[in-house]
């Protein structure tokens, strides 16, 4: 089992931005497929974005062109970028980790709350 740490998350006013960390331990991150993960109150964990070992990027439609997802190998993170964020971004973002985008196997990080409000 691979061990993810979040950081980042908090109270941001909407059309704000916030970024998420995410570090790994153990071996092989720059061929591990990541992801973040939300579950806001009373609804269903949902995939927002993800990232595989060579690049590959996918967005939930509700945050295209709006966050971004990305990877820096020799740090083993993974990142999240908000852009323009709306109160219904409101979430508990986690963290995912599989060894590869065909795996079943997942790790997930103990989350980080994002709160988006004026």
């Amino acid at each position: 089992q691979v061990q993810l740490v979040e950081s980042g998350g908090g109270l941001v006013q909407p059309g704000g931005s916030l970024r998420l960390s995410c570090t790994a331990s153990g071996s092989f991150f720059s061929i591990r497929a990541m992801a973040w993960y939300r579950q806001a109150p009373g609804k269903e964990r949902e995939l927002v974005a993800s990232i595989a070992g060579g690049g590959t990027t996918n967005y939930a439609d509700s945050v295209k062109d709006r966050f971004a997802i990305s990877r820096d190998n020799a740090k083993k993170t993974v990142y999240l970028q908000m852009n323009m964020v709306k109160p219904e971004d409101t979430a508990v973002y986690y963290c995912n980790s599989r060894p590869s985008v065909n795996s079943a196997i997942n790790s997930w990080g103990q989350g980080t709350q994002v709160t988006v409000s004026s």
